[in-house]
């Protein structure tokens, strides 16, 4: 990949890429989260709050400016980093980066009691559906004790004790204290970026070289919940286990598990064997959901209540079936091209490529992660698709069932 990666005047890790002939250029800029154990629901509500007023404009001229001139902004909250964001034209850069500057210098954090009745609210809708409530279930049991499992209904039992001070405490603190990344994708040239980068945020408390230590989470039992809901016509399962995350050895073999077994559609065995040859399933997939300190592999079936058991039995069966059956050559290469097509589909665009700079930037896998990533999936083996399968498919694991 064609980048350049220098610093900003403030150590700010800075990486650009120049995509000529392209009409709209994005910047990100990354701040990790260092605090492990924040109270529930701050960093949700923060977020949200970016848009409603700075000190030089408020909600609403913020939200006309940013119309006037098609700027894209987002502020988005990760496990690991809190993320900011402006698409425009190229000739508008400037413009937006000084609006961009604005927003997290000077946000003044109003309109708090109104967004976090909308929060509130927005939790309780989206809980309403069965999917989002078997995934609360699962992620608030399988990274219980860490931040990572602060889910919906976690923030939901918190959110009425927050402050306003909380939000701006904490937003002070990540500034304060934190590794900050940007990364630039676009076709201007990199001196005059950089220049208009260092002028505007500059003046931003530097990156810190090393983050802390952090614990990790550990799933020292088998952990399996059942969740009743009165109206429910369908069952739904999920099953997991803590895995390495994307700076380990294993990563690009549990990437290719997860192809094979279930997240490449029509053709995963998951699919086959429960939904085409058992007709047990509605939907099934499986997912590698990777975060800095760790990483989890699931499946996920959503069945007729009468066929809890022989899921189960189904997800054992294809367990155990790649765990002492090595994958074919084909199969292998095909999961291999699957998952080449997809990484491919998700950096098209200027923002998407600069997204995930920042990304490789802040979680600290290197900017050159994409390309060696796809060289350790072209050398993955049958056997160690067969090592990773017996290595993490084991009886410590998460089992949340929602069920009428």
């Amino acid at each position: 990949m064609n980048i350049k990666v220098s610093e900003l005047k403030n150590n700010i890790e800075f990486v650009y890429k120049r995509n000529p002939d392209t009409p709209r250029v994005a910047f990100y800029l990354n701040f990790s989260l260092n605090n492990p154990l924040p109270v529930p629901g701050v960093y949700s509500l923060m977020v949200r709050l970016f848009m409603q007023g700075t000190k030089k404009y408020n909600a609403q001229q913020l939200s006309e400016e940013l119309d006037k001139y098609a700027i894209e902004f987002t502020a988005e909250m990760k496990l690991d980093y809190v993320k900011f964001k402006f698409v425009c034209l190229n000739e508008d850069f400037e413009r937006a980066l000084d609006i961009f500057s604005d927003i997290v210098k000077n946000t003044t954090f109003e309109e708090f009691e109104k967004e976090r009745t909308k929060l509130e609210g927005e939790i309780i809708a989206e809980l309403d559906s069965p999917r989002a409530k078997i995934i609360d279930s699962y992620y608030k049991n399988i990274y219980e004790g860490h931040n990572y499992g602060y889910t919906n209904t976690v923030i939901l039992e918190n959110l009425k004790n927050l402050k306003k001070q909380d939000i701006i405490d904490a937003y002070a603190a990540i500034v304060e204290n934190s590794k900050k990344v940007a990364a630039f994708v676009g076709d201007l040239d990199f001196e005059k970026v950089k220049s208009a980068i260092d002028e505007k945020l500059g003046d931003i408390t530097p990156s810190v070289n090393k983050l802390p230590y952090l614990k990790k989470p550990v799933l020292s039992e088998t952990k399996k919940v059942e969740l009743i809901q009165q109206d429910l016509n369908q069952a739904h399962i999920l099953k997991g286990w803590i895995v390495d995350t994307a700076d380990s050895y294993d990563f690009a073999a549990i990437s290719l598990l997860n192809i094979i077994l279930g997240a490449s559609g029509l053709s995963s065995r998951l699919f086959l064997e429960l939904r085409d040859k058992k007709g047990l399933a509605y939907v099934v997939r499986s997912a590698y959901d990777v975060a800095r300190l760790s990483a989890n592999f699931s499946i996920y079936i959503a069945t007729e209540p009468k066929n809890i058991e022989v899921s189960l039995k189904g997800f054992e069966e294809e367990i155990e079936k790649i765990k002492t059956v090595p994958v074919t050559e084909e199969e292998l290469e095909n999961a291999k091209n699957n998952l080449f097509g997809k990484w491919a589909f998700i950096s098209e665009t200027n923002s998407q490529q600069a997204n995930w700079l920042a990304h490789y930037g802040i979680m600290g896998f290197g900017f050159d992660f994409h390309e060696k990533a796809v060289e350790k999936v072209k050398k993955v083996t049958a056997q160690d698709i067969l090592t990773c399968a017996n290595k993490y498919f084991n009886e410590t694991f998460v089992l949340s069932v929602l069920k009428p």
